[in-house]
């Protein structure tokens, strides 16, 4: 048998593909397959990692945005609270500066009218004291005289009787 011929070339090639095949299964096989499992492994974890926090990431959006509709519902009672407790509070002063005008127009026409009361009393005094001073002065004028006392005394009888 010829070593160098073609046949026995395929022969030994063989057989050294079969050894080194069979040494590599013993000594590298399960290291590198490990190595690749290994991989394999961290890569799927990390896939799953990362689908985690894009789901935690999708809740903290959903969270946020929640929380910025409520926030903002919250805002809107409050100033439609400001708003009203304003206009409540301007009718109040509205109201209260209201009566206390009328209060004030009250009180002036009431010292108008006690004054005007009054004046008219004392007009009505002077008009009458006057009219007596007068009156007397007249009737002294008259009733001087005996003839003009019995003529004025006809004449208040013609009206009396009329």
């Amino acid at each position: 048998m010829n070593l160098v011929a073609p046949e026995s070339l395929v022969f030994w090639t063989t057989i050294i593909f079969v050894a080194l095949l069979f040494l590599l299964k013993k000594v590298a096989w399960k290291p590198i397959l490990g190595a690749v499992k290994e991989r394999e492994d961290s890569i799927n974890e990390a896939l799953k990692s990362a689908e985690n926090a894009r789901k935690e990431i999708q809740n903290l959006t959903a969270d946020n945005e929640r929380i910025l509709k409520e926030a903002r519902a919250e805002r809107d009672i409050l100033l439609k609270e400001a708003r009203e407790m304003k206009e409540s509070i301007i009718s109040e002063a509205k109201n209260e500066a209201l009566v206390q005008a009328n209060k004030v127009v009250e009180q002036a026409q009431a010292t108008i009218q006690s004054e005007k009361n009054a004046a008219i009393a004392e007009l009505k005094n002077q008009v009458a004291s006057l009219s007596i001073n007068i009156a007397e002065k007249v009737v002294r004028g008259e009733l001087s005289d005996k003839v003009k006392q019995e003529k004025l005394v006809e004449e208040l009888l013609k009206e009396v009787t009329i």
